[in-house]
């Protein structure tokens, strides 16, 4: 916790209330119960939150729920705080409330400085206007001058790629380029504190990394505050030197972004924790009246031994049995590899030896794959196999089999090797060429 800088945001006891489905409570009674509370000024006595700032515990069945249940939350100068839950869990309510697109039920919120927040495609921005204008607006909304946004214009069309669109109205963009624009603009018009949500996922892989390096950069050179959304747990971790876990909007984890994310998964069952087996080899029972299915995977090592625990530096062999009980064209095995973020990472198609129109001999088959040792990165996955006709289906066992790649002593700095951007590692070998000056 940075508690030798200013605070740039302080929350306390916020609560976000909203009635599901259509407006009024189906009741006269309780519509004018909470029409006279606000004429009044006093508690909302149909309001799941008590006069304390509570949450009632006689509210389950209500038509009212609660998107954020008591948040607090301090977030200093210079922080890139990352806030990550399940779809529903808050995050969205949350910066719209911080970017005063939303008001909160209850609660205080103290924000130091600009605000300036990409939520949606196209935040801020007037369709029939044009991007140069839009930019203009955006700048006096935030409270600059005209000579201001003047001298921040160039910077702007050129960090977002769009010049050629600029003098053309926003309603004509695509999606990408309204996210170009939108975040070029947020974040070169000098805020103290930047928001953004998943919105960036838009974008191309080109645009993320230069907005990734712009919120790193602006964050670390001129003291700003950054809140970033997201699903994807390697941008989180690329950007935020801290994360919360929101979760069925109370905030369940503040801390460092690794221990978060580890605790997200705990929290929500991930992919990896739900659907695997802790073991080098699986036997699946017969099905006789399936025309082919998969009988048997494993994980062996280089010495053809199961095992499910591997150096970054092995290889990793996998064996595969199935059985085909009828003459069928065009049929193809299939390995899919995840990660823990339930990413999948890579799959593999085996259709060379039943790739004919004309069928195969039904029996027994025995396949295997190597995967070349230096291109999974440290960590957990976990291995699904497949047998079937493109676009028709198949037969998909479950679950899959788990095993891990581990780092190990051997020269290179595995802490920042296994550790960098990226989901894979790149399986190839330097060649430099040296000659004297």
């Amino acid at each position: 916790m940075l508690t030798n800088k200013l605070l740039a945001v302080k929350i306390e006891n916020l609560y976000k209330e909203y009635r599901l489905g259509v407006i009024g409570y189906g009741s006269l009674q309780e519509d004018l119960q909470s029409w006279w509370a606000r004429i009044k000024g006093v508690p909302d006595p149909n309001s799941v939150i008590d006069y304390n700032f509570k949450e009632k515990n006689n509210h389950k069945g209500s038509n009212r729920i609660l998107a954020l249940n008591n948040i607090d939350l301090a977030v200093y100068q210079g922080e890139r705080l990352g806030i990550i839950g399940k779809n529903g869990a808050g995050k969205t309510t949350l910066l719209k409330i911080l970017s005063s697109i939303a008001s909160p039920t209850k609660g205080i919120i103290r924000i130091r400085g600009r605000i300036a927040s990409l939520i949606a495609v196209g935040t801020g921005f007037h369709g029939e206007l044009t991007g140069r204008e839009n930019i203009y607006l955006n700048g006096a909304i935030l409270g600059l001058k005209k000579i201001e946004i003047d001298q921040r214009f160039d910077a702007i069309v050129e960090f977002s790629g769009i010049k050629k669109f600029i003098d053309t109205p926003v309603k004509r963009y695509s999606s990408g380029m309204s996210v170009r624009l939108g975040f070029s603009v947020a974040a070169h018009l000098d805020p103290d504190v930047l928001i953004v949500d998943e919105v960036l996922a838009v974008g191309d892989i080109e645009f993320q990394s230069k907005a990734i390096g712009a919120m790193k950069d602006t964050s670390e050179s001129k003291d700003r505050t950054v809140i970033f959304v997201s699903h994807n747990m390697d941008t989180i971790r690329r950007i935020c030197d801290r994360c919360i876990i929101l979760d069925d909007g109370k905030i369940r984890f503040d801390g460092n972004t690794d221990e978060a994310i580890t605790e997200y998964k705990k929290i929500n069952h991930s992919f990896i924790s739900a659907d695997y087996r802790s073991s080098s080899s699986m036997i699946f029972s017969d099905k006789p009246d399936l025309l082919f299915q998969i009988l048997n995977i494993s994980i062996k090592d280089s010495s053809r031994i199961d095992e499910i625990n591997f150096s970054i530096f092995e290889p990793i062999f996998i064996n595969l049995e199935y059985i085909i009980r009828d003459s069928i064209p065009n049929l193809m095995v299939n390995i899919a590899v995840f990660n823990d973020d339930g990413l999948i990472i890579s799959s593999n198609v085996n259709d060379k030896p039943h790739s004919t129109n004309s069928g195969i001999k039904k029996g027994k088959y025995k396949a295997s794959i190597k995967i070349p040792s230096l291109l999974l990165k440290p960590g957990a996955y976990v291995l699904f196999s497949s047998i079937g006709i493109a676009d028709i289906g198949g037969h998909s066992p479950k679950p899959g089999l788990k095993f891990n790649i581990y780092s190990n002593n051997s020269g290179l700095n595995l802490t920042t090797f296994g550790s960098r951007a990226g989901k894979v590692l790149f399986p190839a070998r330097w060649e430099i060429e040296h000659k004297d000056l």
